[in-house]
């Protein structure tokens, strides 16, 4: 399980956004007066880590496995959508915005992240296949 590369990715997945929610970014979308926003951003990050774990238990049946990782990339890509909006309503663009810039990307890190896991996991299941042809 941990010889897997894909799993040290999607690892990585949970220090990545909780890094995010010490970021300036994230301070911004705690100041949402509705509050749907900054919900629906906590709750997309703790169900992307959330299910970026879980997947890591699945390493024996990789077509459930890459599932999962499909779900908890489309919670990533929701919480990075979130929080460009966020961006955008923050003010001009400019260097003023910088950190704002990187904590962004943090997110994005982590969509890269799943995408990497999720490239990995293909590639072992094609080499289970082949092996499998060649028996």
């Amino acid at each position: 399980m941990i010889q897997r590369i894909q799993t040290l990715f999607l690892l990585l997945v949970i220090p990545v956004n909780v890094g995010f929610a010490l970021t300036p970014m994230f301070a911004h979308a705690m100041l949402d007066p509705s509050g749907w926003l900054s919900n629906g951003l906590i709750a997309a990050i703790l169900f992307s880590m959330a299910l970026s774990l879980y997947s890591i238990f699945l390493f024996r049946d990789r077509h459930n496995q890459i599932r999962w990782v499909q779900r908890s990339m489309l919670f990533q890509l929701i919480a990075f959508g979130m929080i460009i909006g966020i961006f955008f309503t923050v003010g001009r663009i400019g260097l003023h915005l910088l950190h704002e810039v990187y904590s962004t990307g943090l997110l994005f890190f982590g969509v890269i992240l799943q995408y990497l896991a999720l490239h990995f996991i293909n590639k072992d299941e094609k080499l289970v296949r082949s092996m499998d042809r060649i028996r």
